[in-house]
């Protein structure tokens, strides 16, 4: 094997010319995960979808709104740190 070689994991995330699809993959991620994350959530929260660093959730009635909104930084922590990355950086409520 050449010196030189490198891995399809490795072209993938250090390429600079891959940097938009991995951001669409880490979005997609982001939903798919999200319940994942947060189990306790499950049965309150639908994750729709991420769009410009913003996870739009769906919130089943104002009152987990309001909690959520409280915890908002924390929740935004927990999802980057899980993704070792800064995906998310704003909370919207619909």
């Amino acid at each position: 094997m050449p010196d030189n070689f490198k891995s399809l994991k490795e072209v993938f995330e250090k390429e600079p010319r891959l940097k938009t699809l991995r951001n669409i993959i880490n979005a997609y991620s982001v939903v798919a995960d999200f319940n994942i994350i947060f189990p306790e959530f499950k049965k309150m929260v639908i994750p729709v979808k991420v769009e410009k660093k913003s996870l739009f959730l769906s919130v089943e009635n104002s009152v987990w709104r309001n909690e959520l909104k409280f915890k908002e930084k924390e929740i935004i922590e927990k999802i980057n740190n899980h993704f070792k990355t800064e995906i998310i950086k704003w909370l919207k409520f619909i």
